[in-house]
């Protein structure tokens, strides 16, 4: 019973029938040893994998750091050099304690088939989330819209990216989604056209109306010049008004300022030089009595 446990039912036929002979006290000395010095390898190999893996992990993070990577980027790698690392010394401490490798991996293999496609969403997701912390369409902090959402970037998963919109919604999108479709990103090029739309009632001077819109917009604090000053343009001529648009640019973050800045200093000089700013009107003309 002993030698079955140390050598295993499949090599019970290599047992001799009777083993309390000196030579078969030998045989069995000498499978002991080998399987004691196999176990004692395979443990060290384990170790030394550990402790290889942790190096390789810190050393990929190191070099993220060195070189500015996404921090995304730099976790995701040092993970993938870890376990990547870790695998392997598992495989080998199983070769050296005498246990087949070669079936071992085909039964990894049909389970990680298997698994993979019980999992498709998941991994296109996880597929997704490798493309963008390489080609970093938008990285942490940015505002985008995609999937149909817009928000600030606050965090890039492996399966999703987390947002949050102007109202302090959390959303969470699938990262397949959001490859899948249209990215805006409003933050990467640091500068942002507003554009603020007015009218002013007909028969207004449209020459003075550009004149003043257009040095009220260049007054604001939070409006440059670069890449354009700002511009006012005669859009359309509506049912109740004659409408105009201004085009002002601003760094990303004070977008909304330069909407609310702007869109005030319009109206306040509009009053001051006394440029009627009308409201829908409907004419109603009442037919004569036959």
């Amino acid at each position: 019973m002993l030698l079955h446990l140390l050598v295993g039912p499949a090599r019970a036929q290599d047992v001799p029938a009777n083993p309390i002979t000196a030579e078969n006290l030998t045989w069995l000395y000498e499978k002991g040893y080998t399987i004691g010095t196999g176990l004692i390898v395979a443990i060290v190999t384990l170790v030394l994998a550990w402790m290889v893996s942790k190096w390789a992990a810190g050393l990929v993070r190191r070099m993220g750091g060195v070189r500015s990577m996404d921090p995304a980027l730099t976790n995701f790698l040092a993970q993938m050099a870890q376990y990547t690392v870790l695998a392997m010394g598992v495989i080998s401490a199983l070769g050296t304690a005498g246990i087949e490798t070669t079936s071992i991996l085909a039964i990894f293999t049909s389970a990680g088939l298997a698994v993979g496609l019980a999992l498709q969403g998941s991994l296109s997701n996880f597929a997704s989330g490798v493309m963008i912390l390489f080609f970093k369409p938008f990285t942490i902090g940015d505002a985008i819209t995609a999937a149909g959402e817009t928000g600030t970037v606050v965090d890039i998963g492996m399966f999703a990216t987390t947002l949050v919109n102007p109202s302090n919604h959390k959303i969470i999108i699938g990262n397949s989604s959001i490859t899948g479709s249209n990215i805006t990103n409003y933050t990467t090029l640091g500068k942002r056209r507003t554009t603020v739309e007015f009218g002013v009632a007909y028969g207004s001077d449209i020459q003075r109306v550009l004149d003043v819109a257009l040095a009220a917009a260049k007054g604001c604090a939070v409006v440059v010049t670069d890449p354009a000053p700002p511009a006012v343009a005669f859009t359309a001529m509506a049912s109740s008004s004659l409408n105009f648009a201004c085009h002002s640019w601003s760094a990303a973050a004070d977008h909304l300022a330069c909407q609310h800045q702007v869109r005030t200093a319009i109206y306040n000089a509009l009053n001051a030089e006394g440029i009627e700013i009308p409201f829908d009107q409907v004419v109603v003309h009442q037919a004569p009595a036959a």
